[in-house]
């Protein structure tokens, strides 16, 4: 196992002998990781938290510490992360609190790109990208294959949909429409579909034709209207997905 000896890791750490812990890593008494798990170096993990396999962090990428809220009293909350995930420099990754179940959540596949930050109680699907500085404040859950651009601040218990997209610098205040395009380019709106993303997924061109004749019904009518008129006729998956998000919404979300 490829420790360097500047490396501090507790005895009751389970790390494999597939790691790799490069220089002045700090590994907590209660983290477990996956097999073949790379620390380049600075890198601290702390717990309880359970990583998966093939995960690779960069320096000074902070993971499973405790979560900046008020609330938080020391209690064992809890962090768990997928496989094949990278963490690059100066990411910050924060367990879960009391209130708000405990458990923080990434998925597997996932790109942090630098600077990125996620909150306690955050849920992150599978195969997202968050852009440099991207930020996740407590409690946002983040569909698959989302992208969330760079410097682009997420508020608290915000929802992103599956598969969208958001633009470099937008403030998200509200949740986010699965397979949307949302920017503040002009203002925050969302610009119809994800099309370049969606094509890139496998989306055949009748699946993107249907969410363009919904996005549009929602850009021309009230949310009740553009629902109903979205209703009264034959739902494709990706849209009844849609629907049935923008049904579940308790912030609001971007039109």
């Amino acid at each position: 196992m490829p420790i360097d000896p500047t490396a501090q890791i507790s005895s009751l750490a389970r790390v494999p002998a597939s790691s790799h812990i490069g220089p002045f890593c700090v590994i907590g008494a209660e983290v477990e990781l996956g097999e073949d798990c790379r620390l380049e170096s600075h890198v601290v993990i702390d717990g309880p938290t359970v990583i998966g396999a093939g995960n690779h962090f960069f320096p000074f990428s902070t993971v499973g510490v405790a979560p900046q809220d008020l609330s938080y009293k020391g209690e064992p909350t809890r962090l768990e992360m997928g496989d094949n995930n990278t963490v690059r420099e100066f990411c910050s990754i924060h367990r879960g609190t009391v209130k708000g179940g405990g458990l923080t959540r990434i998925g597997s596949r996932n790109l942090l790109m630098a600077y990125t930050h996620i909150a306690h109680d955050c849920m992150v699907g599978n195969d997202c990208i968050f852009a440099n500085a991207a930020t996740l404040g407590g409690h946002v859950s983040v569909g698959d294959f989302a992208a969330v651009g760079a410097f682009s601040p997420v508020h608290q218990f915000v929802r992103v949909g599956r598969h969208a997209y958001i633009g470099g610098g937008t403030v998200v205040t509200q949740d986010v429409l699965p397979f949307s395009k949302t920017s503040a380019s002009r203002e925050n709106a969302a610009y119809g579909p994800n099309k370049v993303g969606l094509e890139r997924r496998g989306f055949t061109s009748e699946q993107i034709r249907a969410l363009s004749r919904a996005f549009r019904s929602l850009h021309m009518m009230n949310t009740s209207q553009a629902l109903e008129q979205i209703q009264s006729e034959p739902l494709s998956n990706e849209v009844r997905e849609l629907v049935e998000f923008i049904q579940g919404s308790e912030r609001g979300f971007i039109k």
